[in-house]
């Protein structure tokens, strides 16, 4: 089947949500073990890791899931136009300021803009009607994640060229069932790969970061209510600039204190923290022959909500990939896809 054109599929202005991947040219030692030299290159999985959380807290795109693996990376996204919209000219300015700083610190760090320097980034009405459009766009993201690495990368081996193998591939993730279903895939893919025997042990994946934060609130003594997301407080140490899991709608009568590591607050699937770990644990364990496990009898009304039977759910998961190559969803959610992008191709040809 041919790629969709990315122009179809990718819309500024709306939200949406994409399962990106993008993977090294020279496979397993750019970020992992060389057999060959026998170096050890599986610190820049923490590189990756941190320019993530860096990037979360610029950009109006919010990263529900991800996991580094020795030679690819796989990321869920959601792009936030509505929430970039809201921002202040200002603000662009020094986001845009933190990303491309004319001026840095000794750690290489932004340094802080003078009023002046916001002043010239503001002072074209386009270029900040752009920057404003690139803050929520997918491929800026992607850009701003995957230069700054491989010229890292290059520095530390005196070398040059390609660092990742082509451009990073984008599914669409046309409704919920799709969104847990890529998420589940995203955070067992250590275990799949052998690498790890348990979520809480898959190192540089996205569940991992909720599982620390939740184990330090337990071991804090700090009660963990099943009708609220645990990881939804900014505050937590590993997984705050992470998506929360729950849905909660937002409190209009309180007003809301803008986020700072991460572009809002607002979750991506309809159940709490807990109950997302129980689905991925359980996945995980049919998933792997070697890993006995009965089905939860809490799941089926996970997976009724997400019009999905369990048979389907980890068939989904086991063979996400080739399910679903260009999109993901629903076959309700594909058929609307796939009417909408007919409908462009139809006005931009009478056009």
């Amino acid at each position: 089947m041919p790629r969709v054109n990315r122009k179809e599929i990718v819309a500024d202005g709306e939200i949406q949500v994409f399962h990106a991947i993008s993977r090294c040219v020279r496979r397993t030692h750019l970020c992992g073990k060389d057999r060959r030299t026998r170096r050890d290159f599986s610190h820049r999985k923490e590189w990756i890791r941190q320019r993530l959380e860096f990037l979360a807290g610029v950009f109006g795109i919010e990263i529900l899931g991800f996991a580094v693996m020795s030679n690819h990376l796989h990321l869920v996204l959601r792009t936030r136009p509505d929430v970039v919209k809201g921002w202040t000219d200002e603000e662009i300015a020094r986001r845009w300021w933190t990303l491309f700083p004319k001026r840095k610190n000794r750690d290489k760090t932004a340094a802080e803009p003078t009023q002046e320097e916001l002043d010239k980034i503001m002072s074209s009405i386009a270029g900040m009607k752009e920057k404003r459009r690139r803050l929520s766009n997918l491929s800026w993201f992607m850009k701003c994640l995957c230069e700054p690495i491989a010229k890292r990368a290059n520095l530390e081996e005196k070398t040059r060229g390609h660092f990742w193998e082509a451009r990073f591939k984008a599914n669409p993730l046309l409704d919920e069932m799709a969104i847990a279903a890529c998420m589940a895939y995203v955070d067992l893919n250590p275990i799949r790969a052998g690498l790890a025997e348990t979520p809480e042990t898959s190192d540089f994946t996205s569940v991992q970061e909720r599982i620390k934060d939740r184990d330090a609130r337990t071991r804090a003594g700090k009660p963990i209510n099943g009708e609220v997301d645990s990881s939804s407080s900014e505050q937590n140490k590993h997984s705050g600039w992470l998506a929360p899991i729950q849905l909660q709608a937002e409190n209009k009568a309180t007003p809301q204190t803008p986020p700072k590591r991460r572009a809002s607050n607002k979750g991506c699937l309809d159940m709490t923290l807990d109950r997302y770990l129980q689905l991925v644990d359980w996945t995980g364990r049919q998933l792997r022959k070697d890993k006995p496990g009965a089905i939860d009898k809490g799941l089926p009304g996970i997976l009724q909500r997400l019009e999905c039977s369990a048979d389907t759910w980890l068939d989904l998961v086991r063979n996400f990939r080739k399910r679903f190559r260009t999109e993901a969803g629903r076959p309700a959610s594909l058929a609307e896809a796939s009417s909408l992008r007919r409908a462009c191709r139809v006005a931009n040809q009478r056009g």
